[in-house]
């Protein structure tokens, strides 16, 4: 009896402990009709049985190493986020996705077995920020197959409601950060008021993550919206040397290497912030793979054996993907999509009455051939052969044949489109990655296009705008990024229907595209950024574009009318609170265009229709809420930059260093290295305002005023 009583006890924690595994949504695969992307959960368990005997690990061992994060939310559900793991390094094993290469450990040239024990982690929802009254509660577990991460569904939600959550290793008091999270309206909910902030390009060492921050100190939105881009694949920087060097210190092909990318990326505390104190809903451009990817390669992996054998470490174009989409399922809290179709990942929530979010993928679905441009320093005859497909490009785009999204997708698309008219949605919100309005460059009286956009698709363009046209599907707000640069037009089918550029009427959308959180733009200056952007002047639907401030924009959603507000950082070259406003746009109801004058009349930089342009530097310190007329001399992070150009940039700033929230002790004993090397800048800086350093020019704050005049 004693015997079978403990056979039953044994039996009954292994199937627990199984069910726990299943709890972890990131062994799934992210596509339900390909379940070998997935991680056999039975294998895991077993092997986990044949090593109960050995000491698992210590909670003293273990942290949390990324903090935490939440997205996908439902009006009951929303998916919560952590990693928790004896290292900040990414799991290094030849435990990976069944079928595929091995990981490697580039640095030893070795394969390393993955850790045969589990983590169990507890986590608990809350009402209220103190944990009096939990509404939700778990266990799951986590292992090295996956990197160490977990994702699970918490459930029994209200609609459209604030909730905390933490994560707890089990049996211990190690716990993580407090996150906080919202649900989504309940489909038929009358809502009246959501706000939104859209992001796109984050690129590490180009710059510091200020926007995602900045959107936190101010507790301005109830979710976040990220259009891709959200790490960069490619080589920048040496470690030890450059600031934000990026890890691994290679272009990223294997599981590992993206593992390890996007946990690097997740250190940069604003980030971090956002994903602690937001809900998002993010979907993937084309870094989060390779540049300018499409159905059978990337700019510089082609599906052709002189590509895998010259432009990789002889991995193919479909390993790459996998290795790809694999990470990012792990690393980001989105739900495995209900799909019969591999590398789905777009999907839609319905926001109460309000609105319908449509995110698409334009990128690596299904899309046909784009123009393999390659965007990199190479010699002449080199940059010769980067452009080889881009006049075939230009000959095709207009074939009906192309598409951007795959049947599949494009039909789901518009049938989305209908049901949200019928239903009664107020809105529509697009999300998608490349930009949907036509607009030509004219320069030297040549007008060209960007063929990596619609424009390169333009037979599937006009069928999505047909679509609305014939279907009387108003209302429609297009969301875009990738491109680097603020754009805000009407959505109108030019040489189809009538439109008149003046008025707006005839449009049957607004499209606002933001620029990047630290990707470059058009350039270095404002002037020579602003000269770029007259030249798409000639663009009767453009109203207003802009590229030299790095930012973010955000939506405010209503039942009459929707808001964008456009920001832009000063300098993403130190991590810092400051915001300018860059301009204001409305959308009323039923109006399908933007409301006249464009801005209020009146935007801070770049070239606008019917209005004026006034710099005024006026900017606000998101973090104490005060506003201040600076001028900054850098925007990105630049290589070699002189410390004449770092002093004028740093004495605007002030250098100001802050912690907001509670954050790892890894993160904040490498934010006091950050701390101390920012006081010996202040201790330079005081020597060269007081007349102790010797220079030209006049002094620091002399300077700062005349770049602010343009002088």
């Amino acid at each position: 009896m004693v015997y079978t009583s403990t056979l039953l006890s044994l039996l009954a924690l292994s199937t627990g402990t199984w069910a726990s595994y299943n709890a972890n949504l990131n062994y799934r695969s992210p596509s339900t009709r390909h379940t070998g992307m997935g991680i056999n959960i039975d294998s895991v368990h077993r092997r986990s049985l044949a090593k109960r005997d050995e000491a698992p690990f210590h909670p003293s061992q273990l942290n949390f190493t990324h903090g935490v994060a939440s997205g996908d939310p439902y009006a009951d559900s929303v998916i919560l986020w952590t990693r928790v793991a004896p290292s900040l390094e990414a799991d290094r094993s030849n435990v990976t996705v069944s079928g595929t290469v091995g990981l490697y450990n580039h640095d030893t040239e070795s394969y390393i077995k993955a850790s045969a024990h589990p983590i169990c982690v507890d986590y608990r929802v809350y009402e209220d920020k103190e944990g009096r009254r939990v509404v939700d509660k778990g266990r799951a577990y986590t292992t090295s197959d996956i990197d160490y991460t977990l994702k699970v569904e918490a459930s029994g939600l209200k609609p459209f409601t604030t909730y905390w959550y933490q994560f707890q290793i089990c049996n211990s008091n190690v716990t993580s950060p407090l996150g906080r999270t919202k649900t989504a309206p309940g489909a038929d909910d009358a809502t009246e008021e959501i706000n939104l902030a859209v992001y796109s390009c984050s690129n590490y060492p180009n710059g510091y993550f200020n926007a995602y921050g900045n959107a936190v100190r101010k507790d301005s939105v109830d979710y976040v919206l990220h259009l891709g881009d959200y790490i960069y694949e490619s080589k920048k920087g040496v470690v030890g040397q450059d600031e934000r060097a990026v890890r691994p210190e290679r272009e990223i092909f294997s599981l590992y290497d993206y593992r390890t990318r996007l946990g690097h990326y997740r250190t940069d505390l604003d980030l971090a912030a956002s994903h602690q104190n937001f809900a998002w809903i993010p979907v993937w451009d084309d870094h989060e793979i390779a540049d300018n990817g499409y159905r059978d390669g990337f700019s510089r992996l082609n599906n052709t054996e002189e590509s895998f054998r010259n432009d990789s470490p002889q991995i193919s174009v479909d390993q790459r993907k996998m290795n790809a989409v694999r990470a990012y399922f792990e690393w980001m809290p989105l739900r495995q999509v209900d799909m019969d179709d591999g590398l789905r990942i777009w999907r839609s929530f319905k926001m109460g009455n309000l609105f319908d979010l449509i995110m698409l993928d334009t990128r690596n679905y299904d899309r046909s051939i784009t123009d393999l441009c390659m965007y990199v320093p190479l010699s002449e005859d080199e940059a010769n052969l980067s452009d080889w497909n881009t006049e075939y490009i230009e000959e095709i785009h207009n074939d009906a044949g192309r598409t951007l999204m795959g049947g599949r997708q494009e039909s789901w698309f518009e049938k989305q489109l209908t049901a949200s008219n019928q239903r009664g949605a107020k809105w529509r919100i697009i999300g998608s990655q490349l930009r949907f309005a036509r607009l030509g460059r004219e320069t030297n009286g040549e007008v060209t296009y960007n063929m990596d956009s619609w424009e390169g698709y333009r037979a599937n363009q006009n069928r999505t705008l047909k679509h609305l046209y014939d279907n009387n599907i108003g209302n429609n707000i297009m969301i875009a990024g990738d491109t680097h640069v603020n754009w805000v037009s009407d959505i109108a089918w030019i040489g189809e229907k009538p439109y008149d550029g003046n008025t707006g009427v005839g449009a049957i959308g607004v499209e606002f595209a933001g620029t990047a959180v630290s990707s470059s733009g058009f350039g270095e200056t404002i002037n020579s950024a602003e000269q770029t952007a007259a030249s798409y002047a000639r663009n009767e639907d453009l109203q207003w574009n802009e590229g030299y401030y790095r930012g973010y924009f955000e939506l405010r959603m209503r039942q009459d009318k929707v808001e964008a507000k456009y920001f832009g950082c000063p300098t993403v070259a130190t991590r810092n609170s400051w915001e300018i406003p860059l301009a204001n746009f409305t959308v009323k109801h039923d109006d399908n265009h933007l409301s006249r004058p464009i801005a209020g009349g009146q935007v801070e930089a770049g070239f606008v229709h019917q209005g004026e342009v006034k710099h005024s530097n006026l900017t606000l310190n998101t973090e104490t809420g005060e506003w201040q007329v600076i001028g900054i001399k850098m925007v990105l992070i630049t290589r070699g930059i002189s410390l004449t150009n770092f002093l004028v940039a740093s004495s605007a700033l002030a250098f100001q260093v802050f912690v907001l929230y509670p954050w790892h002790k890894q993160l904040d004993e490498s934010f006091e290295d950050l701390k101390k090397e920012h006081l010996k800048v202040l201790q330079v800086l005081d020597r060269v305002e007081h007349g102790k350093t010797g220079g030209s020019g006049g002094s620091i704050r002399e300077q700062i005023e005349l770049k602010r005049q343009g002088l």
